[in-house]
Protein backbone atom coordinates (compact mmCIF):
# COMPACT_ATOMS: atom_id res chain seq x y z
CA UNK A 1 0.00 0.00 0.00
CA UNK A 2 1.21 3.50 -0.82
CA UNK A 3 2.62 5.41 2.17
CA UNK A 4 2.52 9.21 2.39
CA UNK A 5 4.42 11.14 5.05
CA UNK A 6 3.01 14.54 6.02
CA UNK A 7 4.57 17.23 8.21
CA UNK A 8 2.31 19.56 10.16
CA UNK A 9 3.09 23.09 11.30
CA UNK A 10 1.10 25.60 13.28
CA UNK A 11 1.55 28.21 15.97
CA UNK A 12 0.48 27.78 19.59
CA UNK A 13 -3.25 26.99 19.87
CA UNK A 14 -3.83 26.92 16.12
CA UNK A 15 -5.40 23.50 16.64
CA UNK A 16 -2.79 21.29 15.01
CA UNK A 17 -3.07 18.42 17.46
CA UNK A 18 -6.86 18.72 17.38
CA UNK A 19 -6.82 18.48 13.58
CA UNK A 20 -4.75 15.31 13.68
CA UNK A 21 -6.97 13.85 16.38
CA UNK A 22 -10.03 14.65 14.29
CA UNK A 23 -8.48 12.89 11.28
CA UNK A 24 -7.86 9.81 13.41
CA UNK A 25 -11.37 9.92 14.90
CA UNK A 26 -13.26 10.42 11.65
CA UNK A 27 -11.26 7.72 9.85
CA UNK A 28 -11.95 5.38 12.80
CA UNK A 29 -8.23 5.02 13.46
CA UNK A 30 -8.41 5.50 17.23
CA UNK A 31 -8.35 2.35 19.35
CA UNK A 32 -11.19 1.83 21.81
CA UNK A 33 -8.97 2.38 24.84
CA UNK A 34 -7.53 5.61 23.37
CA UNK A 35 -11.00 6.91 22.59
CA UNK A 36 -12.19 5.98 26.07
CA UNK A 37 -9.22 7.85 27.59
CA UNK A 38 -10.00 10.95 25.50
CA UNK A 39 -13.66 10.87 26.55
CA UNK A 40 -12.74 10.43 30.22
CA UNK A 41 -10.13 13.23 30.24
CA UNK A 42 -12.36 15.61 28.27
CA UNK A 43 -15.19 15.08 30.78
CA UNK A 44 -12.75 15.51 33.68
CA UNK A 45 -11.67 18.88 32.26
CA UNK A 46 -15.30 19.95 32.03
CA UNK A 47 -15.44 20.06 28.24
CA UNK A 48 -18.72 19.46 26.44
CA UNK A 49 -16.74 18.13 23.48
CA UNK A 50 -13.98 15.58 22.85
CA UNK A 51 -10.48 17.06 23.17
CA UNK A 52 -8.89 15.37 20.15
CA UNK A 53 -5.49 16.96 20.86
CA UNK A 54 -5.09 14.29 23.57
CA UNK A 55 -4.67 11.75 20.78
CA UNK A 56 -1.24 13.15 19.83
CA UNK A 57 0.40 14.93 22.78
CA UNK A 58 2.43 12.08 24.24
CA UNK A 59 4.79 13.82 26.68
CA UNK A 60 3.63 14.75 30.18
CA UNK A 61 4.75 18.36 29.59
CA UNK A 62 2.72 18.44 26.39
CA UNK A 63 -0.44 17.27 28.12
CA UNK A 64 0.03 19.65 31.03
CA UNK A 65 0.77 22.74 28.92
CA UNK A 66 -1.41 21.90 25.93
CA UNK A 67 1.50 22.42 23.52
CA UNK A 68 3.57 20.23 21.23
CA UNK A 69 7.25 19.99 22.19
CA UNK A 70 8.71 16.94 20.48
CA UNK A 71 8.15 15.46 17.02
CA UNK A 72 5.54 12.72 17.23
CA UNK A 73 4.77 10.31 14.41
CA UNK A 74 1.14 9.30 14.07
CA UNK A 75 0.01 6.46 11.82
CA UNK A 76 -3.35 5.83 10.21
CA UNK A 77 -4.71 4.19 7.07
CA UNK A 78 -7.61 4.41 4.68
CA UNK A 79 -8.68 1.81 2.13
CA UNK A 80 -6.31 3.26 -0.47
CA UNK A 81 -3.33 4.72 1.41
CA UNK A 82 -1.30 4.64 4.61
CA UNK A 83 -0.24 7.88 6.29
CA UNK A 84 2.52 8.95 8.64
CA UNK A 85 1.97 12.37 10.18
CA UNK A 86 5.00 14.13 11.68
CA UNK A 87 3.40 16.34 14.33
CA UNK A 88 6.01 19.08 14.77
CA UNK A 89 6.15 21.93 17.31
CA UNK A 90 5.19 25.44 16.27
CA UNK A 91 7.24 27.44 18.80
CA UNK A 92 10.25 29.48 17.67
CA UNK A 93 12.50 27.61 20.11
CA UNK A 94 11.60 24.27 18.51
CA UNK A 95 12.52 25.23 14.93
CA UNK A 96 15.04 22.37 14.84
CA UNK A 97 12.26 19.87 15.66
CA UNK A 98 10.16 21.17 12.79
CA UNK A 99 13.09 20.86 10.38
CA UNK A 100 13.63 17.29 11.56
CA UNK A 101 9.99 16.32 11.06
CA UNK A 102 9.65 17.99 7.67
CA UNK A 103 12.97 16.81 6.22
CA UNK A 104 11.62 13.39 5.24
CA UNK A 105 8.04 14.42 4.41
CA UNK A 106 6.46 14.50 0.98
CA UNK A 107 3.65 16.93 1.86
CA UNK A 108 2.87 19.47 4.57
CA UNK A 109 -0.09 21.02 6.35
CA UNK A 110 0.31 24.58 7.64
CA UNK A 111 -2.42 25.62 10.08
CA UNK A 112 -3.61 29.19 10.45
CA UNK A 113 -6.00 30.35 13.17
CA UNK A 114 -8.82 32.08 11.30
CA UNK A 115 -9.12 34.67 14.09
CA UNK A 116 -5.44 35.67 13.85
CA UNK A 117 -4.68 35.19 10.16
CA UNK A 118 -1.11 35.14 8.82
CA UNK A 119 1.34 35.84 11.65
CA UNK A 120 5.12 35.80 12.04
CA UNK A 121 5.14 32.08 12.81
CA UNK A 122 3.22 31.41 9.58
CA UNK A 123 6.12 33.04 7.70
CA UNK A 124 8.58 30.80 9.53
CA UNK A 125 6.60 27.63 8.85
CA UNK A 126 6.28 28.45 5.16
CA UNK A 127 9.98 29.34 4.97
CA UNK A 128 10.98 25.93 6.32
CA UNK A 129 8.67 24.12 3.92
CA UNK A 130 10.15 26.16 1.10
CA UNK A 131 13.71 25.50 2.31
CA UNK A 132 13.05 21.76 2.45
CA UNK A 133 11.43 21.76 -1.00
CA UNK A 134 8.12 20.30 0.20
CA UNK A 135 6.22 20.12 -3.06
CA UNK A 136 2.61 19.94 -1.88
CA UNK A 137 1.58 22.33 0.90
CA UNK A 138 -1.95 22.48 2.31
CA UNK A 139 -2.86 25.72 4.09
CA UNK A 140 -5.62 24.73 6.51
CA UNK A 141 -7.40 27.84 7.77
CA UNK A 142 -8.73 26.47 11.05
CA UNK A 143 -11.33 27.52 13.63
CA UNK A 144 -13.72 28.76 10.96
CA UNK A 145 -16.53 28.09 13.46
CA UNK A 146 -15.19 30.93 15.62
CA UNK A 147 -15.59 33.49 12.82
CA UNK A 148 -19.06 32.29 11.81
CA UNK A 149 -17.64 30.44 8.79
CA UNK A 150 -17.01 33.77 7.06
CA UNK A 151 -16.05 33.43 3.38
CA UNK A 152 -14.88 37.06 3.38
CA UNK A 153 -12.43 36.45 6.25
CA UNK A 154 -11.21 33.24 4.60
CA UNK A 155 -10.50 35.07 1.33
CA UNK A 156 -8.67 37.82 3.22
CA UNK A 157 -6.35 35.31 4.91
CA UNK A 158 -5.83 33.51 1.62
CA UNK A 159 -4.81 36.80 -0.04
CA UNK A 160 -2.32 37.52 2.77
CA UNK A 161 -0.75 34.09 2.37
CA UNK A 162 -0.53 34.49 -1.41
CA UNK A 163 1.45 37.68 -0.80
CA UNK A 164 3.82 35.62 1.37
CA UNK A 165 4.15 33.08 -1.46
CA UNK A 166 5.69 35.78 -3.66
CA UNK A 167 8.79 35.77 -1.40
CA UNK A 168 9.65 32.10 -1.93
CA UNK A 169 12.50 30.91 -4.13
CA UNK A 170 10.97 27.47 -4.81
CA UNK A 171 8.26 28.00 -7.40
CA UNK A 172 7.28 24.36 -8.01
CA UNK A 173 5.23 24.15 -4.83
CA UNK A 174 1.53 23.48 -5.13
CA UNK A 175 -0.40 25.44 -2.49
CA UNK A 176 -3.95 24.34 -1.61
CA UNK A 177 -6.21 26.36 0.71
CA UNK A 178 -8.89 24.56 2.75
CA UNK A 179 -11.17 26.21 5.37
CA UNK A 180 -11.68 23.81 8.28
CA UNK A 181 -12.94 23.47 11.82
CA UNK A 182 -10.90 20.71 13.41
CA UNK A 183 -13.02 20.77 16.56
CA UNK A 184 -16.34 20.44 14.71
CA UNK A 185 -15.00 18.30 11.88
CA UNK A 186 -15.85 20.67 9.02
CA UNK A 187 -13.92 19.87 5.80
CA UNK A 188 -11.47 17.56 7.57
CA UNK A 189 -12.87 14.19 6.52
CA UNK A 190 -16.48 15.17 5.96
CA UNK A 191 -17.69 18.12 3.89
CA UNK A 192 -18.94 21.11 5.85
CA UNK A 193 -22.63 21.98 5.79
CA UNK A 194 -21.78 25.41 7.22
CA UNK A 195 -19.42 26.41 4.39
CA UNK A 196 -21.41 25.60 1.27
CA UNK A 197 -19.55 28.47 -0.44
CA UNK A 198 -16.38 26.32 -0.43
CA UNK A 199 -16.36 24.10 -3.53
CA UNK A 200 -12.97 22.41 -3.07
CA UNK A 201 -11.98 19.08 -1.53
CA UNK A 202 -11.90 18.19 2.13
CA UNK A 203 -8.48 17.70 3.70
CA UNK A 204 -8.65 13.91 3.49
CA UNK A 205 -9.97 13.98 -0.08
CA UNK A 206 -6.96 16.06 -1.10
CA UNK A 207 -4.53 13.72 0.67
CA UNK A 208 -6.17 10.68 -0.90
CA UNK A 209 -5.68 12.07 -4.40
CA UNK A 210 -2.03 13.07 -3.94
CA UNK A 211 0.16 11.05 -6.28
CA UNK A 212 3.60 10.37 -4.80
CA UNK A 213 5.06 10.60 -8.31
CA UNK A 214 3.94 14.22 -8.47
CA UNK A 215 5.15 15.27 -5.03
CA UNK A 216 8.69 13.96 -5.34
CA UNK A 217 11.04 16.43 -6.93
CA UNK A 218 12.31 15.21 -10.28
CA UNK A 219 15.86 14.02 -9.85
CA UNK A 220 18.48 11.76 -11.30
CA UNK A 221 19.12 8.21 -10.07
CA UNK A 222 21.67 7.81 -7.31
CA UNK A 223 22.49 4.42 -5.82
CA UNK A 224 24.65 4.59 -2.65
CA UNK A 225 26.05 1.14 -1.93
CA UNK A 226 25.11 0.02 1.57
CA UNK A 227 26.53 -3.49 1.47
CA UNK A 228 28.50 -5.81 -0.80
CA UNK A 229 26.87 -9.26 -0.91
CA UNK A 230 29.16 -12.28 -1.28
CA UNK A 231 27.23 -15.43 -0.22
CA UNK A 232 30.21 -17.81 -0.64
CA UNK A 233 27.89 -20.79 -1.00
CA UNK A 234 28.31 -23.51 -3.60
CA UNK A 235 25.25 -22.34 -5.55
CA UNK A 236 26.27 -18.66 -5.54
CA UNK A 237 30.02 -19.06 -5.38
CA UNK A 238 30.74 -16.30 -7.90
CA UNK A 239 27.88 -13.97 -6.94
CA UNK A 240 28.85 -10.39 -6.12
CA UNK A 241 25.97 -7.98 -5.65
CA UNK A 242 25.66 -4.44 -4.36
CA UNK A 243 22.75 -3.72 -2.05
CA UNK A 244 21.24 -0.29 -1.54
CA UNK A 245 18.31 2.01 -2.20
CA UNK A 246 17.59 3.88 -5.42
CA UNK A 247 17.08 7.62 -4.94
CA UNK A 248 15.86 10.24 -7.37
CA UNK A 249 15.03 8.18 -10.44
CA UNK A 250 15.08 4.70 -11.98
CA UNK A 251 17.80 2.23 -12.94
CA UNK A 252 17.35 -0.48 -15.56
CA UNK A 253 19.19 -3.61 -16.69
CA UNK A 254 21.61 -2.57 -19.43
CA UNK A 255 22.16 0.97 -18.12
CA UNK A 256 25.77 2.11 -18.35
CA UNK A 257 26.86 3.23 -14.89
CA UNK A 258 29.86 4.92 -13.33
CA UNK A 259 31.20 3.82 -9.94
CA UNK A 260 32.15 6.75 -7.70
CA UNK A 261 34.73 7.71 -6.62
CA UNK A 262 36.83 5.36 -8.80
CA UNK A 263 35.10 6.53 -12.04
CA UNK A 264 35.09 2.89 -13.24
CA UNK A 265 32.44 2.10 -15.87
CA UNK A 266 30.26 -0.95 -16.32
CA UNK A 267 26.68 -1.94 -17.16
CA UNK A 268 23.90 -3.22 -14.92
CA UNK A 269 23.63 -6.96 -15.44
CA UNK A 270 20.78 -7.91 -13.08
CA UNK A 271 18.50 -6.27 -10.52
CA UNK A 272 17.32 -8.44 -7.62
CA UNK A 273 14.73 -7.98 -4.94
CA UNK A 274 15.38 -10.91 -2.61
CA UNK A 275 15.36 -13.90 -4.98
CA UNK A 276 13.42 -12.34 -7.86
CA UNK A 277 14.88 -10.56 -10.88
CA UNK A 278 13.49 -7.32 -12.28
CA UNK A 279 14.24 -5.29 -15.38
CA UNK A 280 13.92 -1.98 -13.58
CA UNK A 281 14.52 -0.55 -10.09
CA UNK A 282 12.12 2.28 -9.36
CA UNK A 283 12.70 5.31 -7.17
CA UNK A 284 13.03 4.46 -3.44
CA UNK A 285 13.19 0.70 -4.05
CA UNK A 286 15.72 -1.34 -2.06
CA UNK A 287 17.45 -3.78 -4.40
CA UNK A 288 20.65 -5.66 -5.12
CA UNK A 289 22.46 -4.85 -8.36
CA UNK A 290 25.07 -6.91 -10.19
CA UNK A 291 27.39 -5.50 -12.86
CA UNK A 292 28.65 -7.05 -16.09
CA UNK A 293 32.31 -6.39 -15.21
CA UNK A 294 34.42 -7.40 -12.23
CA UNK A 295 34.93 -3.87 -10.93
CA UNK A 296 35.88 -2.88 -7.42
CA UNK A 297 32.86 -1.55 -5.51
CA UNK A 298 32.75 -1.00 -1.73
CA UNK A 299 30.30 0.24 0.88
CA UNK A 300 30.01 4.01 0.54
CA UNK A 301 30.59 4.01 -3.20
CA UNK A 302 27.83 5.25 -5.48
CA UNK A 303 26.48 4.00 -8.81
CA UNK A 304 25.22 6.70 -11.17
CA UNK A 305 24.25 6.71 -14.82
CA UNK A 306 27.06 7.53 -17.23
CA UNK A 307 26.82 11.12 -18.38
CA UNK A 308 24.82 12.10 -15.31
CA UNK A 309 27.45 12.55 -12.63
CA UNK A 310 27.02 14.55 -9.40
CA UNK A 311 29.54 17.15 -8.25
CA UNK A 312 32.68 15.61 -6.75
CA UNK A 313 34.46 18.06 -4.46
CA UNK A 314 36.08 18.68 -1.07
CA UNK A 315 34.27 21.95 -0.43
CA UNK A 316 30.80 23.43 -0.77
CA UNK A 317 28.37 25.96 0.68
CA UNK A 318 25.14 24.87 2.35
CA UNK A 319 22.17 26.15 4.31
CA UNK A 320 22.56 24.91 7.87
CA UNK A 321 19.89 24.42 10.51
CA UNK A 322 21.79 24.34 13.81
CA UNK A 323 20.46 22.00 16.50
CA UNK A 324 23.12 21.94 19.21
CA UNK A 325 23.53 23.96 22.40
CA UNK A 326 27.23 24.28 21.56
CA UNK A 327 27.67 27.09 19.05
CA UNK A 328 28.97 26.58 15.52
CA UNK A 329 31.95 28.88 14.88
CA UNK A 330 34.45 29.40 12.06
CA UNK A 331 37.14 26.73 12.32
CA UNK A 332 34.90 24.25 14.16
CA UNK A 333 35.35 20.62 13.11
CA UNK A 334 32.65 17.98 12.77
CA UNK A 335 32.00 14.59 11.29
CA UNK A 336 29.88 15.14 8.20
CA UNK A 337 27.66 12.23 7.23
CA UNK A 338 26.47 12.31 3.64
CA UNK A 339 24.45 9.21 2.90
CA UNK A 340 26.59 6.23 3.83
CA UNK A 341 29.83 8.21 3.85
CA UNK A 342 31.41 9.97 6.81
CA UNK A 343 34.15 12.58 6.33
CA UNK A 344 35.79 15.21 8.50
CA UNK A 345 34.49 18.73 7.89
CA UNK A 346 35.82 22.13 8.95
CA UNK A 347 33.70 25.29 8.99
CA UNK A 348 35.46 27.59 6.52
CA UNK A 349 33.13 30.58 6.67
CA UNK A 350 29.77 31.67 8.07
CA UNK A 351 28.38 33.90 5.33
CA UNK A 352 25.20 35.15 6.98
CA UNK A 353 22.36 34.14 9.23
CA UNK A 354 18.92 33.85 7.60
CA UNK A 355 15.84 35.14 9.36
CA UNK A 356 13.25 32.40 8.70
CA UNK A 357 10.36 34.89 8.88
CA UNK A 358 11.46 36.44 5.56
CA UNK A 359 12.66 39.60 7.35
CA UNK A 360 16.14 39.44 5.81
CA UNK A 361 19.66 38.28 6.71
CA UNK A 362 22.24 39.06 9.37
CA UNK A 363 25.66 39.42 7.75
CA UNK A 364 27.41 40.36 11.00
CA UNK A 365 27.20 36.95 12.65
CA UNK A 366 30.26 34.95 13.70
CA UNK A 367 28.51 32.00 15.40
CA UNK A 368 25.31 29.96 15.20
CA UNK A 369 23.20 29.09 18.21
CA UNK A 370 20.46 26.49 18.56
CA UNK A 371 17.65 26.90 15.98
CA UNK A 372 19.67 29.36 13.85
CA UNK A 373 19.63 28.96 10.06
CA UNK A 374 22.58 30.23 8.02
CA UNK A 375 24.71 29.96 4.88
CA UNK A 376 27.97 28.20 5.75
CA UNK A 377 30.96 27.01 3.70
CA UNK A 378 32.83 23.80 4.55
CA UNK A 379 36.13 22.19 3.65
CA UNK A 380 36.38 18.37 3.81
CA UNK A 381 39.30 16.01 4.27
CA UNK A 382 38.22 14.02 1.21
CA UNK A 383 35.72 14.52 -1.64
CA UNK A 384 32.08 13.54 -1.51
CA UNK A 385 29.74 13.18 -4.51
CA UNK A 386 26.75 15.45 -4.08
CA UNK A 387 23.95 17.30 -5.86
CA UNK A 388 22.38 20.63 -5.00
CA UNK A 389 19.51 20.04 -2.58
CA UNK A 390 17.07 21.82 -4.90
CA UNK A 391 17.80 19.15 -7.52
CA UNK A 392 18.10 16.10 -5.28
CA UNK A 393 16.73 16.08 -1.72
CA UNK A 394 18.59 12.92 -0.67
CA UNK A 395 21.98 13.45 -2.27
CA UNK A 396 21.94 17.16 -1.46
CA UNK A 397 21.52 16.84 2.31
CA UNK A 398 23.76 15.81 5.19
CA UNK A 399 24.09 15.90 8.97
CA UNK A 400 26.89 17.24 11.16
CA UNK A 401 27.94 15.09 14.12
CA UNK A 402 29.80 16.33 17.18
CA UNK A 403 32.73 13.91 17.43
CA UNK A 404 32.95 14.38 21.23
CA UNK A 405 29.31 13.70 22.10
CA UNK A 406 28.28 11.77 18.95
CA UNK A 407 25.16 13.98 18.88
CA UNK A 408 23.61 15.31 15.67
CA UNK A 409 24.62 18.97 15.85
CA UNK A 410 23.07 20.24 12.63
CA UNK A 411 21.56 19.41 9.28
CA UNK A 412 22.61 20.87 5.96
CA UNK A 413 21.15 21.44 2.51
CA UNK A 414 23.78 21.93 -0.17
CA UNK A 415 23.56 24.97 -2.41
Amino acid sequence: MEVLKIATAGSVDDGKSTLIGRLLYDTKSLTDDKLEAIEKTSKKKGYDYLDFSLATDGLVAEREQGITIDVAHIYFSTASKSYIIADTPGHVEYTRNMVTGASTSQAAIILIDARKGVIEQTNRHFFINNLLRIKDVIVAINKMDLIDFSEEKYNSIKADFEELMSKRDYQDQKITFIPVSALKGDNVVNRSESMTWYKGQTLLEHLEELDRKDIFNVGTPRFPVQYVIRPKTEEFHDFRGFAGKVYGGELSVGDEVVVLPSMTRSKIKDIYFYDKKYKKATRRSSVTITLEDEVNVSRGDMLVKAGDLPTIDKQFTATISWMDSQKLTTGSKYVLQHGVNKVLAKVDRIHHKIQPDYSGIDAETDALGMNDIAQVSFKLNKPIFYDAFKNHRTNGSFILIDSHTNATAGVGFIN
